[in-house]
């Protein structure tokens, strides 16, 4: 092995440093400050910023002794007078001159207008004249005669009548009841009539006598001739004799 070979020159060259040199760190911080500046100068541009109007923002403010905030709170506020709150014009009452009854001269009275009095209604009647109406306050009197329905005492022929249910009943016939020859008033004879649905007189009772055989007998013939409309029942009733008598000459 070579000796001198391994052997160190004299004039070889230092290895290079690890890492970045003084002369690059500067040269780094220099630009950067100048791009720094650069982009102020560029982009700082001055602009006036318009402020955004403000709505409905609430406002605080203080109330002083005159506010009307302060006499809210007041208890008084509507018992007792503030004088405070009327107006200047109300408050001072204005100057009233008061006139001077020292007169100098007699009172001058105003006289009415004689041809004037009712000229108004003069007027009004002229312009409004209505239709005459003859106004009869006292018409003559009518003579009239009192009319007076005089009805006999008795009975001129003798006459009869229905009563219970046989009365709303129609007859088909008629009677004509006689006047019996006796010289008294004699009672009404009631018959009890029992009509069947035929119309026919079923059955003829004597309720109540007049006090004479013959004026009986007469009235339950004639109650038994009797007919009626044919109904869908038997009908009870009453017929009822009125008797109308005729004197007997005695000889």
């Amino acid at each position: 092995m070579n000796p001198l070979a391994t052997e160190t020159p004299a004039f070889a060259p230092a290895p290079p440093a690890d890492g970045w040199s003084w002369k690059k760190i500067i040269f780094l911080i220099v630009f950067a400050l100048a791009a720094h500046l650069a982009f102020i100068f560029l982009l700082g541009a001055k602009k006036t910023a318009t402020p955004r109007v403000a709505t409905n923002v609430p406002v605080f403010r203080l109330a002083d002794n005159s506010s009307e905030l302060v006499r809210l709170t007041d208890p008084t506020l509507f018992a007792l007078p503030h004088t405070e709150d009327v107006a200047p014009s109300f408050s001072q009452p204005p100057d009233v001159v008061s006139p001077s009854f020292r007169y100098t001269e007699a009172p001058p009275f105003l006289l009415p207008n004689a041809a004037s009095l009712g000229a108004a209604f003069n007027a009004f009647m002229q312009t409004n004249r209505f239709a005459t109406i003859a106004l009869n306050f006292k018409p003559e009197p009518q003579l009239t005669l009192p009319q007076a329905d005089i009805e006999t005492a008795l009975p001129q022929t003798s006459t009869w009548q229905l009563a219970g249910e046989i009365a709303g009943r129609r007859l088909l016939n008629t009677l004509s009841v006689p006047s019996p020859a006796v010289n008294d008033v004699i009672a009404p004879s009631r018959v009890q009539l029992l009509v069947d649905k035929s119309g026919n007189v079923a059955s003829a009772v004597l309720l109540e006598t007049s006090g004479y055989d013959d004026a009986d007998q007469q009235a339950l013939k004639l109650a038994r001739t009797l007919q009626f409309v044919p109904a869908e029942k038997l009908t009870f009733g009453e017929i009822i004799f009125n008797w109308h008598t005729v004197p007997v000459s005695v000889p």
